[in-house]
């Protein structure tokens, strides 16, 4: 494999999901950052139907899936999860906590991003499979966030 080329791609996609218009699969200004850019505290807090979660949720579950990939990437074993967790404790959300949040989200990746742009072992299937997993998995939570704003908006 060319690693460096696989690493290119894995860049621009993850750029693509979270931060900046490449023209890969998005559209201009609906990158993760750039759509939560656009939700306010009383927007983020509104569940989008009897049994779905608020975006303020989403949120904080795809941080919270970010984290659980890091130490699976890092190889220091994801442990116990309860993945069920989050979407029963947030709810409704300050100003402040929404800001917090979103800040929380971006800390995050960039910490991810900085892991998977140093030495990592790209010859496993730790690093790549869990790489594709933040991209996939990201994309789908931006994809029920933009769905949500449809509701919410």
């Amino acid at each position: 494999m060319d690693v460096s080329r696989f690493t290119t791609e894995l860049f621009d996609l993850l750029d693509e999901t979270f931060e900046n218009h490449h023209g890969i699969y998005l559209d201009k200004g609906t990158s993760l950052f750039a759509t939560l850019a656009g939700i306010n505290a009383a927007e983020a807090s509104q569940p989008v139907g009897g049994k779905c979660a608020s975006i303020a949720a989403q949120v904080a579950h795809v941080t919270f899936y970010l984290e659980v990939l890091e130490r699976y990437i890092l190889e220091r074993g994801a442990g116990k999860v309860d993945w069920g967790e989050i979407w029963l404790t947030v709810r409704e959300v300050t100003p402040v906590e929404w800001d917090t949040f979103k800040i929380q989200l971006q800390q995050t990746y960039q910490r991810v991003l900085a892991m998977l742009k140093s030495d990592i072992d790209w010859g496993g299937e730790t690093a790549i499979g869990g790489a594709l997993a933040i991209i996939v998995h990201t994309a789908y939570h931006l994809g029920e966030i933009r769905q949500a704003l449809c509701i919410v908006k």
